[in-house]
C-alpha cells in the first residue's frame, strides 16, 4: 500500500471518528463542554494536517519522478540534436549557471543583456513545477502565446427564434460577439547560490532552482489569480465572476447558502464545476449536515481526487478571502473558463559581480503571463452579509 494511500485511509478513519465525537455532544438540546470543545478542536486539526501532509507527499512524488527523468529523453516537440532540444545546449546552459567554460551550443538561445533562454527539458520542469504548486494552473485553462496579445473572441449574446407565419418575413437575429485580450505580466525574482554549491557537482542546481521558481512565482501568480486587480498583474477571478448568492450572515455559512449558490450557476457549468475556499471556510463546511442528518463534506479515500462538498469537489487556497463582512468567500464554477496565457520564453540571468563580495552568485528569473475570467457567468461566488 502507498504512504499516500495509507495516509488517506488514516484521515478517513479520523474524520469518522470526529463526526461520531461531535454527533455525540453537539445537536438540539446539547452543547459542548469547553474541554469537548478543545478535544474536537484537536481532532480537526489531525485532519487537516493529513490533509495538508497528503499534498506534499504528492507534489514531492510527482516532482522527484520529473527529475529523475533520464537527461535525454525528449520532453518536447522537436527533433533530437535541433536547438534548444539538443543536449549540448542543455548542458552548456547549466555548465553556464555553474560558472563553467560556455559552449557555443548556448547561442542558440543567448541574448547577452537578456538572459538565456531555457533549455527544453527543463522548460517542462518549469511548467510541471508551477502546476504542483498551483491550484489554478490545474484547474484553469494554460495556453501559450507569442508576441502581443492574444485576442479571445467571445459570444456575448445570442440570436432567437421566432413563431412566423406562412408570408411573413423573417426577422433577422445575430450573434453578438465581444473580445477578451489577454497580454503579458512580468513576474520576477533573484536566486542567491553560494560559489562553493554551484562547484559541487553533487549539488542539483538544477532541481533547487526549479523548486525555487515554482515556489516564489507559483504564490504571486495564484495571488493575482484569485484577486488580481489587473494593474501590472492578471486579472483575478474573484474581480469578475457574478455574485450567485448573499449570505445572511459575515461570519457563517450555512448548508442553505451554499445550495443557492450551486443552484445559481447554470446546469450547463455544474458538470464540470468546482468549489474553493480558504481553509478556515473549509473547517465551517465540514461540519454542515443535511436535513437527515447527514455530513456535506465527503472526504475522498483514493488517491489524486479531491474531497467533495453536493457532489462536486471542493479545493481550497490560501489567497481566498476570509469570511467577514462583504468578503467573497466561496467560488463555485466552471474553472476552465479562467484562461492563462504563458509567454513562451521564461529566461534566466547570471549576476557574476553583484555578490561576488559574499562569495554568491545571483540568478534572475522571470515570467511572462496573464489571467482572466473570460466567461463571469460559468463562475458564481458566495458574498458574505453585512456585519
Amino acid at each position: 500500500m502507498s504512504t499516500i494511500l495509507a495516509l488517506r485511509q488514516e484521515r478517513a478513519e479520523k474524520w469518522e471518528a470526529a463526526e461520531k465525537f461531535l454527533n455525540a455532544h453537539e445537536g438540539p438540546g446539547k452543547d459542548m463542554t469547553p474541554e469537548q470543545d478543545a478535544e474536537y478542536k484537536q481532532m480537526e486539526a489531525e485532519v487537516i494536517n493529513l490533509g495538508k501532509k497528503i499534498e506534499r507527499q504528492e507534489r514531492a512524488r510527482d516532482l522527484q519522478a520529473e527529475i529523475a527523468a533520464p537527461a535525454g529523453q525528449q520532453l518536447l516537440t522537436g527533433k533530437s540534436g535541433d536547438g534548444k532540444a539538443s543536449a549540448a545546449y542543455r548542458q552548456a546552459f547549466w555548465d553556464s549557471l555553474r560558472g563553467l567554460d560556455v559552449k557555443n551550443a548556448l547561442s542558440v538561445g543567448s541574448d547577452p543583456d537578456g538572459g538565456y533562454l531555457v533549455p527544453d527539458e527543463f522548460e517542462r520542469q518549469l511548467i510541471e513545477a508551477l502546476e504542483d504548486e498551483n491550484i489554478m494552473r490545474r484547474l484553469g485553462t494554460v495556453i501559450q502565446t507569442g508576441g502581443g496579445e492574444r485576442i479571445i473572441p467571445v459570444v456575448a449574446s445570442k440570436g432567437t427564434a421566432e413563431w412566423v407565419d406562412e408570408a411573413d418575413l423573417i426577422p433577422e437575429s445575430s450573434d453578438t460577439f465581444a473580445q477578451v485580450k489577454l497580454g503579458a505580466h512580468k513576474a520576477a525574482t533573484m536566486i542567491k547560490v553560494s560559489m562553493e554549491l554551484l562547484k559541487d557537482s553533487a549539488f542539483s542546481v538544477e532541481g533547487y532552482i526549479a523548486r525555487e521558481f515554482a515556489r516564489r512565482i507559483g504564490a504571486i501568480e495564484e495571488e493575482a489569480f484569485f484577486v488580481g486587480d489587473g494593474a501590472k498583474k492578471p486579472t483575478g477571478l474573484l474581480n469578475t465572476a457574478e455574485v450567485g448568492k448573499t449570505a445572511a450572515s459575515a461570519t457563517t455559512i450555512t448548508i442553505d447558502d451554499l445550495i443557492d449558490l450551486y443552484y445559481s450557476l447554470r446546469t450547463p457549468y455544474r458538470g464540470r464545476a468546482a468549489f474553493i475556499c480558504n481553509e478556515d471556510t473549509v473547517k465551517l463546511i465540514r461540519k454542515l449536515k443535511d436535513n437527515n442528518g447527514q455530513y456535506l463534506w465527503q472526504p475522498s479515500v483514493q488517491e489524486g481526487s479531491p474531497d467533495r462538498i453536493l457532489g462536486r469537489p471542493i479545493y481550497t487556497s490560501g489567497f481566498m478571502p476570509t469570511m467577514a463582512a462583504g468578503a467573497k468567500a466561496v467560488a463555485f464554477g466552471d474553472f476552465s473558463y479562467y484562461w492563462i496565457a504563458d509567454r513562451q520564453a521564461r529566461t534566466f540571468q547570471r549576476l557574476n559581480e553583484v555578490y561576488a563580495i559574499n562569495g554568491q552568485v545571483g540568478f534572475i528569473a522571470t515570467q511572462r503571463v496573464d489571467g482572466k475570467l473570460i466567461l463571469p457567468e460559468a463562475m458564481q461566488v458566495l458574498t458574505m452579509g453585512a456585519a
